[in-house]
């Protein structure tokens, strides 16, 4: 591949090779076996003294009507506080790394590994003034007929509008073209592309980010996505009050419909969006469904790959990684790059109908997490990604255990037996998750005050995770999946998400 200039002038590279191919096929079993082995740890721990105070089975009347047994026992005092304690120490390590982490990466002045830090950035930039943030955005769509019109209509209701809309139509059968073209759009046909959406990007990437400056913004979003009203007046005015600021990603939340399984989804978007706000912005993922990149740091990701990053260089996104955004994140923090989820930066996005498409696309996510830590491997900036696929690895320990434990229990008893310590837990538990989708309405609130439905998606969940590790293990193809709609279903009035009151701007720290 001919190198391009914008790749030579964005920045000096200093090598570094891939995490090996052996780390990449084995990362799943690396994390089932730390995880398999803490689990053993604590077991350990725990059963050698005496964590249950003494009790057994009593029996009570009620009314005369109603005789009721249950267990007294409860673990000690001291199991009680000493497992609180160890959850308190396990979070606040977690938290005191990630801070370490990003501090470095704020104040580092390394211009060669890493070029997107703030303070390279602000140095590099001192006293030139590159314009206005102007904001282009580019529509990936393959057969997006149904949705692209709402899509549309939605950017079309921003205030500012963006100064151009490109609508990437990626190996269409269907109207998505004319469609984009009777709204305004401007429509980019993409040419042998055989690496799905991060292919069709880069494509269009290519002859677009040599002539954009720093104040330009790319924005990337799905073709089945509504923006909220302030999306890019919000995202416009972080990218011009920080000129250090590179990415800014939204915050999703659902459709309506889909019955149970949409509302099993739209409370798992509500808690997520909510982590984010209490985190003050900081990011997870800059999802797919809409993001802005300032072009700088597309050029700069593009110029390191091969190198500083994992994929072919010139590509802005690598076309290898199953989560393409998953991994373009990971590849602008590595490079010490800035980036937050402002509060008023939402969008509302397509939801699974189906368990079998909900399956399909939470395996291509989980498998493309797992994979993303093996090409980039252990370091300082993925620890916060390799503790949280550790902390699903134990849930998935944990909750099977819980499952399993109940069976146990009913096979063994002759009677139903209750255990009021455990009801107090699970009593504090079922508030945490009511509150935690307080903001997603009163269905919402209603499917988390059952709590059985919702423990029962989370085990289709574990189970996922499982599959993608025995996946990646055994070099199994990976299905993209694709919903095909046959009837819109998004609508631009379709947000209907808290708003907050206060105003505050949130915190860029991520």
């Amino acid at each position: 591949m001919a190198t391009r200039p914008w790749i030579a002038d964005a920045a000096p590279t200093a090598p570094r090779s891939r995490t090996s191919g052996v780390l990449g096929r084995v990362v799943g079993l690396v994390v089932a076996l730390i995880v398999v082995s803490g689990a053993v740890l604590l077991w350990t721990l725990g059963s050698s003294s005496d964590v249950m105070s003494a009790g057994g089975v009593r029996t009570v009347d009620l009314l005369g009507i109603w005789s009721v047994s249950y267990e007294p026992r409860a673990p000690s005092v001291a199991t009680v506080v000493g497992s609180v304690a160890l959850g308190v120490v396990f979070a606040a390590a977690a938290a005191l790394v990630e801070r370490i982490v990003l501090d470095r990466s704020r104040r580092s002045n390394d211009g060669t590994t890493k070029v997107l830090a703030p303070r390279v950035v602000m140095a590099a930039t001192r006293g030139v003034y590159a314009g206005p943030v102007t904001v282009t955005v580019l529509i990936p769509a393959h057969d997006e007929a149904a949705s692209i019109g709402a899509t549309l209509r939605s950017l079309q209701m921003q205030e500012p509008a963006p100064d151009r809309v490109i609508v990437v139509a990626d190996n269409c059968t269907d109207d998505t073209a004319d469609i984009a073209r009777a709204h305004g759009a401007e429509v980019f046909v993409t040419v042998g592309n055989e690496h799905k959406k991060a292919g069709a990007l880069n494509q269009v990437l290519r002859g677009l980010l040599g002539d954009m400056g720093d104040n330009d913004v790319v924005m990337c979003m799905d073709a089945d996505t509504v923006l909220d009203a302030g999306f890019l007046e919000a995202g416009i005015q972080r990218f011009t009050n920080d000129r250090a600021l590179m990415a800014i990603g939204g915050l999703f939340y659902g459709e309506e419909g889909h019955g149970l399984l949409g509302q099993l989804q739209r409370n798992e978007y509500v808690r997520y969006s909510r982590e984010i706000r209490r985190r003050r912005g900081r990011v997870f993922v800059l999802t797919g469904t809409a993001s802005m990149f300032r072009a700088r740091a597309l050029r700069t990701v593009a110029a390191n790959r091969g190198g500083l990053l994992p994929g072919v260089e010139g590509d802005v996104y690598d076309v290898i990684a199953l989560t393409e955004d998953n991994e373009l994140t990971l590849a602008i923090k590595s490079l010490g790059g800035l980036m937050a989820s402002p509060d008023r930066c939402r969008v509302v996005t397509e939801l699974m109908p189906t368990w079998r498409h909900l399956w399909t696309q939470r395996l291509r996510w989980q498998r493309g997490a797992l994979e993303n830590l093996g090409a980039y491997g252990p370091a300082p900036s993925m620890l916060r990604y390799w503790a949280q696929q550790l902390g699903i690895g134990y849930s998935v320990i944990a909750l099977s255990s819980f499952w399993l434990l109940i069976l146990l229990t009913v096979l063994s008893s002759d009677g139903w037996i209750w255990f009021p310590f455990w009801i107090g837990v699970g009593g504090i538990f079922a508030v945490d998750r009511v509150v935690s989708v307080w903001s997603g309405g009163r269905r919402a609130r209603l499917l988390a005050l059952l709590i059985v439905p919702e423990l029962l998606y989370d085990v289709f969940l574990d189970v996922v995770y499982v599959k993608g590790i025995l996946d990646i293990t055994f070099a199994r193809t990976a299905d993209w999946g694709h919903v095909r709609r046959d009837q819109p279903e998004l609508a631009a009035d379709a947000l209907r998400v808290e708003r907050v009151e206060s105003g505050r701007p949130m915190e860029v720290v991520a």
